[in-house]
């Protein structure tokens, strides 16, 4: 419950603050959002299979984006950055649509 209302809390003072994202960083924050999306719809189905942990899910929260981040920037460099960042997005895509399956099969068992 508490990290539910941390998160509305975030949501809510990112739009309030409107900090614009540096120029410099625009190519990564979409991945990076993908990237921890997938990390906590992965806590989300560990939370409902009672195998989470709370190292665990900030290690893979953590390096999820990093790894992410360092692929996309590795394709800017070698001039085939949005090529890398669709493939970077529709490989966290696969893992976020299983893990929302899952979650769904958990809740309504179906």
């Amino acid at each position: 419950m508490i990290s539910v209302l941390a998160l509305i809390v975030g949501v809510a003072l990112g739009i309030y603050f409107d900090h614009p994202v540096p120029a410099a960083l625009q190519p990564y924050l979409p991945i990076a959002v993908v990237a921890a999306l997938d990390a906590v719809f992965g806590g989300i189905r560990a939370k409902l299979d009672k195998i989470f942990d709370d190292k665990q899910f900030v290690v893979s929260f953590i390096s999820n984006v990093l790894v992410a981040g360092v692929i996309v920037y590795l394709g800017d460099q070698l001039g085939v950055g949005g090529q890398l960042s669709t493939g970077v997005v529709v490989v966290l895509g696969v893992r976020i649509f299983g893990n929302v399956a899952a979650i769904r099969r958990h809740l309504f068992r179906a």
